[in-house]
């Protein structure tokens, strides 16, 4: 037999954004039920040094942040259930979501705040040294590699950006693409080939990437050319994958409003979706800057705007 919870906010997904709209909502006495999701704390669970965080004079562990905003939010009165939402029924109020363990939730409004995931090679060297000279994340740590040479993998925007913005901090940056153009803006191609700090390596793929191990510490990439099958290295202690995101929003497709890339479309400075008591927050709706600190404030933004709703409706 399958329980029912009955709230009126229910936050799917815990991240920044999630866990600071569960603060916020619990401290306007809505108690707020948060669904983890797969992965408790999002993308910060899995990030090691966190150095941009406001308030931490020494430099901290994502995991450890997340464990944080976890316990403030179980605190304030937040009811966290390690657990999936697999369906969601918001044609009509109160919205119906449907757990994996079979629970149902019963909620007059819904923050999304499910994330999105960096798009990564998938080649078996790679997760072992995420964290550890691997990142998808030059905003967060581009800086570790200050006067030392790095490379981008990607072609796209995302990639150029990356490689242009970390050559504020690093010697040398090499861009690796497979293919012999790339798909960025013109005009971000332009400041790319003008930059002296940059190099390219076309028609060239990742094979392996190779290090120290206890600990993991990546020294170099070996690279296989698209064309003619040839290995060569390049020996850098930083890789900056830049192939993209996925946010998580499959759950929504085709009963919200998304853009074509499926993060979900607010309202102007606001988080309020096309569904009239459904918000989004944090990088499900954030394409542009997803940081922990843009997306704890998204997640701010949704429980006021949630905590408005309910109080208009009643």
């Amino acid at each position: 037999m399958s329980d029912k919870i009955i709230t009126k906010v229910l936050i799917i997904g815990s991240g920044p954004a999630g866990y600071t709209a569960a603060i916020y909502a619990a401290r306007a006495n809505l108690k707020p039920h948060l669904v983890s999701g797969l992965e408790p704390g999002g993308q910060l669970s899995i990030t090691t040094d966190v150095e941009n965080y406001p308030g931490f004079g020494d430099v901290i562990q994502g995991p450890w942040l997340m464990e944080q905003m976890k316990k403030q939010a179980e605190k304030v009165g937040t009811v966290i259930h390690n657990d999936l939402i697999m369906k969601v029924d918001i044609k009509s109020r109160p919205f119906i979501s449907k757990s994996d363990s079979g629970l149902t939730f019963e909620s007059d409004t819904i923050i999304i705040s499910s994330g999105a995931q960096a798009r990564w090679l998938n080649i078996e060297s790679e997760k072992k040294f995420t964290g550890h000279g691997i990142s998808a994340c030059a905003t967060c740590d581009g800086f570790f590699f200050k006067d030392k040479e790095v490379a981008v993998i990607g072609g796209g925007n995302s990639a150029v950006e990356e490689a242009l913005f970390l050559t504020n901090f690093a010697s040398k940056v090499t861009l690796i693409h497979r293919r012999d153009s790339l798909r960025a803006e013109k005009i971000l191609q332009k400041r790319l080939f003008n930059n002296p700090k940059i190099k390219i390596l076309w028609n060239k793929k990742v094979k392996e990437f190779i290090g120290t191990e206890n600990p993991n510490n990546l020294e170099k990439i070996i690279l296989e050319d698209t064309q003619n099958q040839t290995e060569s290295e390049i020996i850098v202690p930083g890789v900056f994958i830049a192939i993209g995101h996925d946010p998580a929003t499959s759950l929504f497709k085709n009963k919200i409003e998304m853009d074509k890339e499926n993060y979900i479309i607010t309202k102007p400075d606001s988080t309020a979706t096309n569904v009239k008591g459904v918000f989004a927050a944090g990088d499900v709706k954030d394409k542009v800057y997803r940081q922990a600190v843009t997306a704890a404030g998204l997640g701010c933004m949704a429980a006021l705007e949630a905590e408005k709703f309910l109080a208009e409706k009643n």
